[in-house]
């Protein structure tokens, strides 16, 4: 976490070791332990933290996207059924016109032919 190094250190615990002097360092240097520690576990949560929120929203992202798809095919699937159906609509009046013709040539009368009187 921090860059120091050995030597570092034996200057600070010199300077310690000085300042506070040597019946209280003891102490002293376990509350800072502590301290550090806690302060490590605090950085630990926040990166977990920050880590979870950019998963959520790349999980928001992925959402939106299958979202849209899925709207997209729905779409495509019902103007595909509006067509069928168009087009089946389109098949049966036909059908029904081309009976309704042979039914109404079926019930003509038969009237036969104009003969010129024989005489």
């Amino acid at each position: 976490m921090f860059d120091v190094s050995f030597s570092e250190l034996m200057v600070i615990a010199l300077v310690g070791l000085v300042v506070i002097g040597p019946e209280r360092l003891p102490k002293v240097a376990r509350t800072v332990g502590h301290l550090l520690g806690r302060l490590q576990r605090y950085v630990g949560d926040v990166k977990a933290d920050i880590n979870r929120e950019m998963q959520l929203e790349d999980l928001k992202k992925l959402q939106a996207q299958v979202t849209d798809q899925v709207r997209d095919m729905e779409r495509q699937v019902n103007d595909q059924l509006k067509s069928v159906e168009t087009s089946l609509n389109e098949s049966i009046l036909t059908a029904a016109d081309s009976k309704e013709a042979e039914a109404l040539e079926a019930a003509k009368p038969f009237v036969p032919p104009n003969h010129p009187p024989a005489g």
